[in-house]
């Protein structure tokens, strides 16, 4: 990663502008143009440096259903799992942990109705069960992390 990565990691994060032109602003922002920050953004996310780039909407306002789950995974199958876990478009993030429960992930649906499908399509291709932990309470953390 050169300067200009770690820059826009780290601007990206937050304060996205929302504008006709959101890329152009952000570049002169970076001190660069939109075609080299697009290109740099193509670049992270073909390098699996970034594994998502978009917004955060909050689904439940939006009418969809969110919720984290968490599985116990042997860590011989855990690869494999997380394969199918991971191409499934309403995951959002998917974490490895040392515990019992080794799996843990994001899940958001377009409708809350979709949260239970998502969740037996999961446990159905993986053949292992899958623990659902929908919100109880919600807290703002704005975790940013810079690079």
């Amino acid at each position: 990663m050169d300067e200009l990565d770690r820059a826009i990691i780290n601007q990206l994060q937050g304060d996205f502008p929302v504008s006709d032109s959101p890329y152009a602003e952000m570049a002169q922002r970076l001190g660069t143009n939109e075609s080299e920050l697009l290109a740099h953004i193509q670049r992270l996310l073909a390098d699996k440096v970034l594994t998502r780039f978009g917004p955060m909407f909050h689904a439940e306002r939006l009418g969809g259903g969110l919720s984290l789950a968490a599985m116990k995974i042997p860590p011989d199958d855990f690869e494999r799992v997380a394969a199918i876990v991971n191409q499934m478009p309403e995951i959002a993030h998917n974490y490895a942990r040392d515990h019992v429960m080794n799996m843990w992930f994001v899940l958001a649906t377009e409708t809350p109705q979709g949260l239970p499908e998502v969740l037996e399509k999961i446990a159905h291709q993986t053949g292992y069960e899958v623990f659902n932990m929908p919100k109880i309470k919600e807290y703002f953390v704005e975790l940013k992390l810079q690079v």
